[in-house]
């Protein structure tokens, strides 16, 4: 099965260092990152982890959610945790999914079905595509989908942004250009009419007949 934009993000039951949570009542009302990792005790991912252990306050504040997995037992991902605290400096506050039968990679793609049925013997390389974040919203469908190669750390300030435009689009008939950062100028949709944005937008720029801007709205 493979994950689109838009489709309703899979549901399913997992053992996670907070407990058992059943993902979409975990999420409830609220917009969930999920970002995945190939294994515990792997350096990228370690500095990873501690990125978003920073900035989980941040993700907080926009009503969202941080989730991680990563292909090994719970009981690994507690003892991995002092060393992601040791290097990033915060303790892991967000749950990590246990993943040791490969189920829930193969669920949300990130593993082929045949890849076998436990974590046991298998390399980081081997579980390389298991380097997803994945932003869902309320609704429970996938807003944005990114894949990383092992060697190269996400940006999770990029995710920031993301959510960021995605909430503020979400609201307001606007898009958002490319490098947008929160408080910028936005594009004004396509679908409203001129006569529509000299109500809601007064004072827009058109820079061509197709792309009209205007300060963010609120």
């Amino acid at each position: 099965m493979t994950l689109r934009i838009n489709d309703v993000a899979p549901d399913f039951t997992a053992e996670t260092t907070q407990g058992v949570i059943h993902f979409h009542e975990w999420i409830g009302d609220n917009w969930a990152v999920l970002f995945s990792h190939p294994k515990d005790f792997t350096p990228v991912c370690t500095t990873e982890l501690g990125a978003v252990a920073e900035l989980e306050s941040q993700f907080a504040r926009r009503g969202a959610k941080v989730i991680g997995l990563s292909v090994d037992p719970v009981s690994s991902h507690g003892k991995w945790a002092s060393d992601i605290k040791e290097v990033g400096g915060y303790d892991v506050n967000y749950p990590l999914i246990g993943d040791p039968e490969l189920k829930i990679a193969k669920l949300y793609d990130m593993l082929p079905g045949d890849a076998g049925e436990t974590s046991d013997g298998r390399t980081p390389a081997q579980n390389a595509p298991v380097r997803t974040v994945f932003v869902i919203g309320p609704d429970k469908r996938i807003k944005l989908t990114l894949a990383y190669p092992m060697s190269t750390g996400r940006n999770f300030d990029e995710i920031l942004r993301v959510l960021d435009s995605i909430q503020l689009t979400a609201r307001h008939k606007v898009s958002t250009p490319a490098n947008w950062k929160q408080g910028e100028d936005v594009i004004i949709s396509g679908a409203v009419s001129n006569e529509e944005a000299d109500r809601v937008f007064p004072g827009y720029k058109t820079v061509k007949p197709y792309l009209r801007t205007t300060a963010q709205p609120q």
